[in-house]
């Protein structure tokens, strides 16, 4: 299921880019500069709302093609997915989690955005009223400061960013827990009836039977598979072509 994890926190971080690694040292505040309108091929569009056109599109296209005529430009995007894979691992492995709310939070700040879903599940337990209390005490004190400085306003900036982000992820991975938790029992109920027809078509009429079931019983059979064991697998099949009958998207 850490796939279907990565797809439902995935698009929580696609929409906050604040939370990349930050450089070393800040920028001088630099003056505003009014910038002109412009006229593009799909019309006027003076308040910017719309994004500029994402070039490439041709060239990921002919990239695609080729990973699927070519064997070893295939074999090679696969090893470097695997390398990245493994260095992101490395990486995570050597981070040191710091003990207090305040240190957790430049940790959270100072991870790749890539990294935020990993960490939100490695550190759920952490990510608890008093962590979020703290964000929010820090954002009220730049918020009613006297004076702000430009650097207080990234800061703050950052830490709304990143109350949003945190705030979403764990209530994505609270709910995926709760769901695989569920499915779990509902599988098992499952696979230990002795009457499937009838627990399918109770689970049917209770609106329980759905694709998270299947998913789960999927990476059962696999695992079965991986493992040699046969018997296994073929009852977990026969289970999945009964399911297959009332299973509802």
């Amino acid at each position: 299921m850490a796939s279907t994890t990565s797809s439902s926190l995935g698009a929580i971080l696609q929409r906050f880019p604040l939370l990349a690694p930050r450089p070393a040292s800040r920028r001088p505040p630099t003056t505003r500069r009014a910038v002109a309108n412009k006229i593009s091929c799909i019309g006027w569009d003076p308040e910017g709302i719309l994004a500029p056109p994402q070039p490439g599109h041709i060239a990921r296209l002919e990239f695609r093609r080729r990973l699927d005529s070519d064997a070893d430009a295939r074999a090679a995007f696969d090893l470097q997915v695997k390398e990245e894979q493994e260095r992101r691992r490395k990486e995570r492995e050597a981070r040191v989690i710091p003990e207090t709310d305040a240190g957790l939070v430049e940790f959270f700040l100072d991870t790749d955005a890539r990294e935020i879903e990993i960490e939100i599940g490695r550190l759920r337990p952490r990510l608890n009223k008093a962590f979020f209390d703290h964000i929010q005490r820090e954002i009220a004190q730049i918020k009613f400061a006297v004076t702000r400085t430009a650097a207080n306003e990234d800061r703050l900036i950052e830490l709304e960013a990143m109350q949003k982000v945190i705030g979403e992820g764990v209530e994505a991975y609270d709910k995926l827990q709760n769901d695989l938790v569920t499915a779990k029992e509902r599988l098992t109920n499952i696979l230990q009836s002795k009457d499937r027809k009838k627990t399918l078509l109770d689970m049917v009429e209770r609106n329980e039977l759905n694709m998270s079931i299947l998913t789960l019983l999927d990476e059962n059979i696999g695992s079965a598979k991986a493992s040699n064991q046969e018997e296994a697998v073929a009852f977990m099949e026969d289970v999945r072509s009964s399911m297959l009958k009332y299973i509802t998207v």
